[in-house]
């Protein structure tokens, strides 16, 4: 690709934080990748397990039921991935169709190997019923880093080919740990494996760009902090971004791999004319 990959978010719940309930619905969901699809995206995430702060675990089989049929129907349009932390939802999404595991708990690396498809470690700590109790680190950013170095390079030694790397903004840290992490995702991605960043609608950017009263935005007005710090992340060398507003944000990549990748291309010549 001449520019980052955009991965679409697709929540197949009843209470993810920003579109829990929207698409529990099957054809809601397949309808909506489709859209995204058609907005661009490279990749749709399905999820049937929120992993919002205080969201607690269900049931092997009703994850199964909510993801499958529409990992199936999308995977015949686009690339898929699920979004999961679940060994046994991981290899039936697969045997559904997905070809990429996004694993929020990166321990899913055998299941990516015995299947042959890709991975994303994403950084968590805690569970999401408890990440956001006081998170605390001596160098957020070095002890991130090692730790996803070190999942990633266990993938690879068990055989798996396509391996990324995701801090997992928002999941066990605070405000200032997440820029923290933003502002070095140049060490992330100077470790060799590429980086996927998911800043979509979270929490702190809704804290930070916090009226006078200083109540947080809230999440269906987050669109402009998400495609700034996802641009941010893409220009430091981010290979792939997770988004909600997949339209705006592939525009936003585009611009970006016109900046950073070779000559101009005819579109930014003329534009620039």
């Amino acid at each position: 690709m001449s520019r980052p990959l955009v991965m679409g978010v697709l929540n197949v719940t009843p209470d993810s934080f920003s579109d829990g309930g929207m698409y529990l619905d099957q054809d809601r969901a397949i309808a909506r990748g489709i859209e995204m699809i058609g907005e661009g995206a490279d990749v749709i995430d399905v999820g049937g397990e929120s992993t919002r702060p205080g969201a607690g675990p269900v049931p092997v089989e009703v994850e199964l039921r909510r993801v499958l049929p529409v990992v199936e129907e999308l995977s015949r349009h686009a690339r898929v991935s699920v979004d999961t932390m679940k060994p046994e939802v991981a290899e039936a999404a697969v045997s559904a169709g997905a070809t990429l595991v996004n694993d929020v708990s990166s321990t899913l690396w055998p299941v990516a190997a015995a299947a042959g498809v890709g991975w994303v470690a994403m950084h968590m700590r805690g569970t999401p019923a408890t990440m956001q109790d006081d998170p605390r680190y001596g160098d957020v950013v070095g002890e991130v880093g090692s730790h996803l170095v070190d999942r990633a390079r266990a993938a690879s030694d068990a055989g798996v080919e396509e391996v990324w790397i995701d801090p997992g903004i928002g999941f066990g840290k605070t405000t200032r740990h997440n820029l923290l992490l933003l502002r070095h995702v140049d060490a992330l991605v100077n470790s060799g494996f590429p980086v996927l960043v998911g800043t979509s609608r979270k929490g702190f950017l809704g804290h930070l760009a916090a009226g006078p009263a200083g109540e947080p935005v809230p999440t269906s007005e987050r669109m402009a902090g998400s495609i700034a710090t996802a641009t941010w992340a893409m220009l430091e060398g981010a290979g792939m971004v997770r988004v909600h507003d997949v339209a705006a944000t592939v525009q936003a990549a585009t611009l970006v791999g016109d900046t950073r990748i070779g000559p101009p291309t005819h579109r930014a010549e003329a534009v620039l004319s």
